[in-house]
């Protein structure tokens, strides 16, 4: 289950230093992007309740990642109504429009 405190929600707290506020629907160009800049999203981690991600699973990242992402054009699509509030402190609210996933 997504989220930091794996609830299914992108919401944070003090103990959340790498904010998971936004949520996003997982693209192969967005996790190759993170396993070079090193954060492995791909490879499961059992022991902190990680399955690992494959692309079109939606996942609560750090919106760091995200806008890291973002400013190398690897941005992956994002869930506005699942994505916390707080990820306005990093990126706009334009920013995250501009990446919204598009209604099917």
């Amino acid at each position: 289950m997504t989220g930091f405190y794996r609830d299914g929600f992108c919401r944070t707290g003090p103990e959340d230093v790498g904010q998971h506020t936004v949520c996003v629907k997982v693209t192969q160009e967005f996790l190759d992007f993170s396993v070079l800049d090193g954060n492995d999203l791909v490879t499961p981690r059992p022991e902190f309740g990680f399955p690992g991600l494959k692309p079109g699973d939606k996942w609560c990242v750090c919106v760091t990642r995200w806008k890291d992402a973002l400013d190398h054009d690897r941005a992956a699509p994002v869930d506005l109504e699942a994505t916390h509030a707080s990820a306005l402190e990093f990126v706009t609210l334009e920013e995250l429009k501009a990446h919204a996933l598009k209604v099917e």
